[in-house]
């Protein structure tokens, strides 16, 4: 059993990564959300030991690899899916733990410029939280910290029920939705030209919701 965790919010991410450890999944995660978890003494496979490539692009591009979408999309009850996943080295991811980089918090900022906006929007985070909530029957999708104590133990007991799946993937798919439609309002209806571009220049983005 595999767990996949990289979400921007790691509010009780160690506590929850330890549950999933003491239930036998192995875990997978990428930069700063590995180190830390790392440091809290925890095994951590890389994301790039997975897909055998380096992250690339500052960063922007680290899960977006058929051997992380195969292992979330591929149906475990579909035997070709089976046989193509085993022909291309893919394991299954059970668990995918995801939220988003901080977009509406970043250009709530007056100052914000529109580099600050266009890095903060994610594009592998929505990609796996999609691929998991779209194959729920088999990977559980988690994008609110909040579920970690309910979840954790289903997992260490008979396991998350499949109408569960279904209410996690449909919460995942609104966290996407209201997402993407604050993203586009402001490119929609924020004139950026008036701004001073060089006044704001913190930038939220980690590895969170890695691309």
């Amino acid at each position: 059993m595999r767990a996949l965790l990289s979400p921007y919010d790691k509010t009780g991410l160690v506590e929850f990564a330890r549950v999933l450890a003491s239930a036998g999944y192995e875990l997978l995660s990428t930069g700063g959300t590995a180190a830390m978890l790392k440091n809290a003494g925890l095994e951590i496979l890389e994301v790039a030991s997975v897909t055998g490539e380096p992250e690339i692009l500052d960063g922007r591009v680290k899960t977006l690899h058929p051997r992380i979408h195969g292992g979330l999309l591929g149906k475990r009850n579909n035997p070709e899916h089976i046989s193509e996943m085993q022909e291309h080295g893919i394991e299954g991811i059970d668990v995918v733990v995801n939220n988003l980089y901080p977009f509406q918090q970043v250009i709530a900022n007056s100052y914000a410029t529109l580099d600050d906006a266009l890095e903060n929007i994610d594009i592998g985070g929505p990609a796996m939280t999609r691929a998991a909530a779209k194959n729920f029957q088999d990977v559980v999708i988690i994008v609110d910290p909040s579920d970690y104590s309910e979840i954790g133990n289903m997992l260490v007991a008979a396991g998350v029920p499949l109408e569960y799946r279904r209410r996690l993937a449909a919460k995942a798919f609104q966290h996407i939705a209201v997402y993407d439609t604050v993203i586009s309002d402001y490119l929609r209806t924020n004139d950026i030209s008036s701004k001073d571009k060089s006044s704001f220049c913190l930038l939220y983005t980690s590895d969170a919701a890695d691309e």
